[in-house]
């Protein structure tokens, strides 16, 4: 039998040879891995938030980017729970007001973080006709009918799934509002779909169809306080409203069918002003609203989606703009918030804690045929879309 000798330096780079094949081997399994773990630019997570009286399951929805943003959601009246941002410094706190029980949702409040609906904003008595048929509504608030009725979207569980990109994530929540339900004619299918964006925006969707002539006005219903400290009024806050005149109200705060210009008044936000600067005016609108709780008409209307306002909190930097394609904005500085509702840090949220800014259709539009039209026919879709967009300066 033959003996094979093989001398040193043959071994040597046979090793060699091993070893840069066990390397590049090595290597190539490090790149195939590290795609799955490399942090995404966006994710999104859920979690159990309890059950309703009624005994339906309550699930909340973490929206994260991975540049500063999360927002939680539950599915009980699609809510924003919280959404922290980060300030000029990097310091990241939640700037939007809500409970951290699903017991304190379901309790009588200010519907923190809701989707509104079938009809954002208050129709007068409770009444509308259409196609001539008169439509009665509860009276929940006053003698009016106020975002939806005693049950209106805020107070239902939506069904839920989700989307997720490259670029951004999709909560779409859907909803079935039957006819006549809160008094409102027509099967309603209703879609919102959320979307956060890995540039610290969010998107708001709102869709709807109907089998039956009837009338929509959704809307979204976050109350927002920047410096993240709800023990603080946002009267510190200053705000922009690119609208040249405004939706004068009566002592129910009605509409009464004039747009009044906001020149020389308090309600000219045309510049960037301080929202305490003429919050506490004897001004007869200003003494109605207990503050600002009106109707902006917003410029521009034939252009659809573009900027309408922002709010801006110079001490900690954070920004936020609102993009839309709705006529109006209800600009609302929580003047009937009154210190009996507590936040999640043990306090309680105090009058003017937090301002809301609601992209919407003119309050009590059905009774004012003036107002451009909320209603909805079948074969048509309603749609409308709503940014908020978080930066620093």
């Amino acid at each position: 039998m033959k003996t094979f000798k093989t001398s040193f330096p043959s071994i040597l780079i046979i090793a060699v040879i091993l070893v840069n094949f066990a390397c590049k081997d090595d290597k190539t399994k490090k790149e195939n891995q590290e795609p799955e773990q490399m942090e995404k630019a966006v994710s999104i997570t859920s979690g159990d938030f309890g059950t309703t009286a009624a005994g339906e399951k309550v699930t909340k929805y973490f929206l994260k980017n991975k540049d500063g943003i999360q927002v939680d959601i539950i599915t009980y009246g699609g809510r924003i729970t919280s959404l922290r941002t980060p300030d000029k410094d990097g310091t990241m706190k939640n700037v939007v007001l809500g409970f951290d029980s699903l017991e304190q949702y379901e309790k009588d409040n200010p519907f923190f973080g809701a989707l509104i609906g079938r009809y954002g904003n208050r129709i007068a008595k409770g009444k509308f006709s259409l196609d001539g048929t008169e439509y009665t509504l509860a009276q929940n608030n006053g003698q009016n009918n106020l975002h939806g009725g005693v049950q209106g979207f805020d107070k239902k569980v939506w069904k839920a799934k989700t989307e997720e990109g490259d670029d951004s994530i999709k909560l779409i929540l859907t909803y079935l509002s039957q006819d006549m339900e809160e008094g409102f004619p027509g099967n309603l299918s209703t879609t919102v779909t959320y979307t956060l964006n890995r540039d610290n925006t969010l998107d708001v969707l709102y869709e709807a169809e109907t089998d039956k002539t009837t009338v929509v006005n959704l809307t979204q219903h976050a109350y927002f306080n920047l410096s993240g400290d709800f023990s603080n009024t946002i009267l510190d806050h200053i705000v922009e409203i690119d609208a040249d005149t405004f939706i004068p109200v009566d002592g129910g705060l009605i509409p009464t069918g004039e747009l009044r210009p906001v020149k020389g008044t308090p309600f000219d936000f045309r510049e960037p002003k301080l929202v305490g600067k003429e919050i506490n005016t004897d001004n007869e609108q200003i003494k109605l609203g207990g503050g600002y709780d009106h109707c902006w008409v917003l410029n521009d209307q034939g252009s659809g989606y573009r900027s309408v306002a922002s709010a801006y909190h110079p001490e900690t930097g954070r920004n936020l703009e609102v993009l839309t394609d709705e006529p109006g904005i209800q600009f609302y500085t929580g003047n009937f918030l009154d210190g009996t509702l507590p936040t999640p840090n043990g306090g309680t949220y105090a009058k003017r804690s937090g301002f809301c800014l609601e992209t919407q259709h003119f309050p009590d539009s059905p009774n004012q045929p003036e107002f451009p039209s909320v209603t909805l026919e079948p074969g048509d879709k309603y749609r409308t879309k709503t940014t908020f967009s978080f930066t620093t300066k």
